[in-house]
């Protein structure tokens, strides 16, 4: 299926084809990569978002900061 993409600032045309230039793509491949990539993105905040909020005692911080004594004790 084709899409045509209308009014693209020249200054974006111009990136993109730099950018198709140097990772060996045309610019149909660029933009269907970057399309697929930002679905893919918003379909994870969105399965993200439905997730239920887990709630710590001990903050990742104060964690982080535990392991470090700990492997601190380990090596002496």
């Amino acid at each position: 299926m084709d899409l045509l993409v209308k009014n693209v600032p020249p200054e974006l045309h111009e990136r993109l084809r730099r950018h198709a230039r140097a990772s060996r793509q045309s610019i149909s491949e660029v933009v269907l990569d970057a399309v697929e990539r930002e679905l893919a993105r918003k379909e994870w905040q969105q399965r993200f978002a439905g997730r239920p909020a887990t709630k710590f005692v001990v903050s990742a911080a104060q964690m982080l900061e535990l392991e470090r004594l700990g492997r601190d004790k380990q090596l002496g």
